[in-house]
């Protein structure tokens, strides 16, 4: 990062940036940043490797064949479907080591992977010289008419050999195509990559703790240190604690190995407005999610951390909308546990940093006025926040602006009020 930023002790950072602490009260043109934008690593059988790809919802609906080798509907895709439910746009690596693309006589797939294999390209006459169609399982995809192989234009599925013989034939199947493997260090790679991008939820589908911890680690760095926030989507890893990780117990189809439901929780907390909770929300993705628990079950999961989906009336609902934060202290209170305060929380961060940094850094004299700008511009902020409910009895009052111990360094005390959707009803009727 060119910037410094993360949360601080002492006022002895050496980078330029903006440093923000979030504590609780003792026990006794600031507008607001877009949310929707997720990130994963998985394994595909079609698609660039090595690198990230970002992708919209709209581009998933309209051009899923070119992006991951498989139609919109196809069942390959459905944790994709489940997380662009919510999520607008997902920075999306493939993982894989060692694949080898499928060939031909005719070229070789543009991608490593099983899909290559799938790809037929048919040679027929025409006046001109020869019609050459590719195909991918059954469906045209490229049609063009060439006097020989030297004029063939790649296409989203071959790089064709312009070395070759066109010769007129019913199909040219594609053959040899595989996925290779991957490890720890390709999920390495993936995280090393994504320093650069700012998101609101990060998934990880993985069931190898070692991993988990992987990412345990990136997150609370980038949240700490480096001053990024997000959150992380992890299967069955409630020992994290911390308010940074979302730990989803439900496995899918009665397989505990199965941790696709992670696709749609980190769809779902990344597109999570500000003033809402992801709290009784209906599941309304595609996979059977195991969500047969009993009520001592649920209580012990809750309080343990964990995000879980149970029944309800037939319907599947995610029974509360809380991370794996449960170690209380007198700076953290048990409000941190709430996923909708950290979505308010990390908001504030990222927008005040990108605040700063945009308009103040290098630029603005550490004067009175200089502060008065900034103070200003904050309380605008969080009278944005108040309008959408995402804080409530907030006074400008609240925030205060001061020099720091240096003539570069500014001091921003703020006090707010997260609000957080109704969960619990406790009712007393007096019968007379």
């Amino acid at each position: 990062m060119a910037l410094g930023g993360g949360t601080f002790t002492y006022q002895n950072k050496a980078l330029p940036g903006s440093y923000i602490n979030f504590v609780s009260t003792g026990s006794a043109s600031a507008s607001l940043s877009d949310r929707g934008f997720a990130a994963i690593a998985l394994p595909l059988s079609w698609g660039a490797l090595g690198e990230i790809i970002t992708v919209t919802s709209e581009e998933f609906c309209n051009n899923s064949v070119g992006l991951f080798g498989y139609d919109y509907s196809h069942s390959a895709l459905a944790g994709l479907r489940d997380l662009f439910l919510y999520a607008d746009t997902c920075y999306i690596y493939r993982l894989g080591a060692g694949g080898v693309k499928a060939s031909s006589a005719l070229g070789t797939a543009k991608y490593e992977g099983i899909r290559g294999n799938d790809i037929l390209v048919v040679v027929s006459a025409e006046d001109e010289g020869f019609c050459v169609k590719t195909y991918l399982a059954g469906l045209l995809r490229d049609s063009q008419v060439v006097a020989g192989a030297g004029e063939l234009i790649d296409n989203d599925f071959v790089v064709f050999d312009t070395s070759a013989v066109l010769e007129i034939t019913a199909g040219t199947a594609f053959t040899g195509g595989s996925d290779g493997s991957y490890s720890t260090a390709d999920y390495q790679v993936f995280l090393s990559k994504l320093e650069g991008y700012s998101f609101n939820t990060l998934g990880c589908l993985s069931t190898d703790d070692a991993v988990k911890r992987l990412f345990v680690s990136f997150t609370n760095r980038m949240r700490d240190d480096v001053g990024v926030k997000f959150q992380c989507v992890l299967y069955r890893y409630p020992e994290a604690d911390c308010e940074g990780i979302i730990s989803v117990h439900n496995c899918v189809g009665g397989d505990e190995g199965d941790s696709s439901a992670v696709f749609w929780v980190t769809g779902v907390c990344a597109g999570c407005a500000l003033n809402r909770s992801n709290t009784n929300r209906l599941y309304n993705g595609e996979f059977e999610v195991y969500a047969d628990y009993t009520q001592a079950e649920l209580e012990g999961f809750a309080k343990g951390g964990s995000f879980i989906l149970h029944k309800v009336s037939g319907d599947v609902r995610v029974l509360e909308d809380i991370n794996t934060f449960v170690s209380v202290t007198d700076e953290k209170s048990g409000d941190f546990s709430m996923n909708q305060t950290i979505r308010i929380l990390d908001q504030i961060a990222a927008d005040i940093a990108s605040l700063f940094c945009g308009k103040y850094l290098g630029v603005i004299p550490n004067d009175n006025a200089g502060r008065i700008s900034l103070w200003n511009d904050i309380v605008s902020h969080h009278q944005r926040l108040a309008a959408v409910r995402a804080i409530e009895d907030f006074s400008p009052d609240d925030i205060t602006v001061s020099p720091g111990d240096s003539k570069t360094c500014v001091v921003v005390t703020d006090y707010i009020t997260p609000v957080c959707a109704m969960s619990r009803l406790y009712m007393t009727v007096i019968v007379n």
